[in-house]
């Protein structure tokens, strides 16, 4: 798989860092010279010093191979002007990153359904943190109609009962839970253990009653 990432700043050269570790075969464009030769140093992939608004610089970038175009510079300006001229080689999945959150939407007027804030994002994680400390959230679903959650099971309530008398509900669902380390789906008549780690699927705006019912 192809993927070419435009900003070789933070987030451009950690995300470019975990794809090689996968596998994918990367392209970094970036447009200030100096930080150019600093991620070509650091990188195992093809550094192309220039602009991603620039369409010859995209075709020289190899564009109508790519599976992927992933904006990540930190001007939501240039994020979007890429975004529009990738959109004409018919680029299978272009993502983007917007720093103001009231410029989401001018990325999805012209059809890039993949907009993506870090800093919104780690902002969440951090209420997370604070509000539910022993929840972590593993991901979001739809259009943040639902999210994935894991918790450990701390309610006497619940514990020793079966998954089918207390799961699912209208506001989540348990999909999965742990055994010496291994994820297993559960069955209807297994008992919940105390301290025993689940997986849940939960509606948006329940989260709170769902970790009173559990924890």
């Amino acid at each position: 798989m192809y993927i070419i990432i435009m900003g070789g700043g933070r987030v451009g050269l950690a995300l470019a860092n975990l794809l090689i570790e996968d596998g994918y075969d990367i392209t970094l464009i970036e447009n200030d010279e100096s930080l150019c030769a600093d991620v070509a140093a650091e990188l195992d992939a093809l550094v192309i010093c220039g602009s991603g608004t620039s369409s010859k610089l995209l075709e020289e970038a190899n564009i109508e191979d790519a599976d992927y175009f992933i904006a990540t510079t930190g001007s939501d300006e240039s994020n979007l002007l890429s975004c529009i001229l990738v959109k004409k080689y018919d680029v299978p999945n272009i993502i983007a990153r917007v720093s103001n959150p009231d410029h989401e939407n001018a990325f999805k007027e012209v059809g890039i359904d993949q907009v993506i804030s870090p800093e919104i994002t780690a902002a969440i994680q951090l209420q997370q943190s604070v509000t539910n400390p022993h929840v972590a959230k593993l991901t979001t679903l739809g259009e943040g109609d639902a999210e994935i959650i894991e918790m450990t099971i701390t309610n006497d309530k619940v514990v020793g009962k079966r998954f089918k008398d207390i799961s699912p509900t209208k506001d989540y669902i348990i999909i999965a839970t742990y055994q010496n380390g291994k994820l297993v789906i559960p069955q209807p008549d297994n008992t919940i253990a105390r301290g025993e780690k689940v997986s849940i699927l939960v509606k948006r705006g329940t989260l709170k009653k769902v970790s009173k019912k559990l924890e």
